[in-house]
């Protein structure tokens, strides 16, 4: 069927079945409801090119991961566990989702100019955006609609984005750790050029200063959001006696305890460790990890929500959203959680 024959079984014009389906104004709430009863009974489905023509909209939301793939499907699950709350948003609104990976050859330029000159999306959401990142400069001169995913390294006053409370969080963590009669904390971070790793590394610093402990350089590795840089920075680290280690991410987390084990040490006898998102590995790792929990699938549905509440033109731009995070504790800081084999919560922030 198409929208000549709905108007002629419902006994109205062919507009009123358009502005029926396009959800405008103007149509009585009686032959609004006859209308959509004929389009149900005949499991009518409107031409999605026809209706983008109409409403000027794709019901299809972007989504660009600037990483390469073999970072995407190896062992962090953060993308995929975004990806799925992205989806499930996605889909109960009714729309699509295009999804961009950077190829592992391909220079973020590159990448950047497949992304922002895609007419097809409604809107975008960016997620692992570096400083002076080509994407981010494009779409903000194309002006093009976008979310971001973390906190934006530049003009974050005009950018619409989710992130958590990066800083507060690796506060509790340290606070956590002294509390348990730890003194040489050292930190290896994700990649730095991303400000939700930067913000992680100053909430490190923050904690130490709070609590009249030094800040030791010798005691920081910068590295990536992965396995082989947490275990590379620790075996940078082990050196120089440290009794417990924050990773900017649950990845690095696995690989510090690979480097704490591989050198004789016990976790969390000898060295205590904290990871950061609360990952499927967190809870499969030997020990069990303690980490800083805050739902990557919420991050990934409360963007897709923001982007869609803006494509509708429900919210005024820009839009801060922080959501909260609790830091969980397991085997790899309390060795009586080993015994037990459970899990505590040492709070909740937002």
């Amino acid at each position: 069927m198409n929208l000549e024959d709905i108007a002629r079984k419902a006994g109205v014009s062919r507009s009123t079945v358009s502005r029926v389906i396009n959800e405008e104004p103007h149509v009585s709430d009686r032959t609004r409801e006859r209308v959509l009863n004929i389009i149900q009974q005949e499991d009518f489905q409107p031409n999605p090119a026809a209706r983008a023509l109409v409403t000027r909209r794709s019901n299809i939301l972007g989504v660009a991961i600037p990483q390469t793939t073999n970072v995407f499907f190896g062992d962090n699950s953060y993308f995929p566990m975004l990806l799925q709350g992205i989806a499930e948003m996605s889909n109960n609104c009714d729309y699509g989702m295009l999804l961009w990976l950077a190829e592992s050859h391909e220079i973020r330029d590159g990448f950047a100019q497949r992304v922002a000159r895609h007419r097809q999306p409604d809107g975008l959401i960016l997620t692992s955006v570096i400083e002076n990142d080509p994407i981010l400069e494009r779409v903000l001169y194309l002006d093009r609609l976008f979310v971001m995913v973390e906190t934006p390294p530049i003009e974050d006053d005009r950018i619409n984005y989710v992130t958590v409370d990066n800083i507060a969080a690796e506060e509790e963590a340290v606070a956590y750790l002294i509390q348990q009669g730890r003194r040489r904390i050292a930190h290896v971070s994700g990649q730095l050029t991303i400000r939700d790793a930067a913000d992680r590394l100053t909430g490190y610093m923050n904690g130490l200063i709070r609590a009249g402990l030094p800040v030791d350089e010798k005691l920081i590795y910068r590295g990536r959001f992965d396995r082989q840089h947490g275990f590379i920075g620790t075996q940078q680290i082990l050196p120089h006696k440290p009794d417990a280690i924050i990773a900017g991410g649950d990845t690095i987390a696995i690989g510090v305890i690979d480097a704490v084990q591989k050198a004789g040490l016990r976790v969390p006898d000898d060295v205590a460790v904290i990871g950061f998102d609360d990952l499927d590995v967190a809870s499969h790792s030997n020990p069990p990890l303690t980490t800083i929990r805050h739902s990557v699938q919420t991050v990934g549905s409360t963007a897709a929500q923001l982007l869609i509440d803006l494509i509708e033109g429900r919210l005024e731009r820009p839009q801060r959203i922080v959501l909260p995070t609790e830091l969980i504790v397991r085997g790899s800081t309390d060795p009586n959680l080993l015994i037990e084999g459970g899990v505590s919560q040492k709070g909740k922030q937002s």
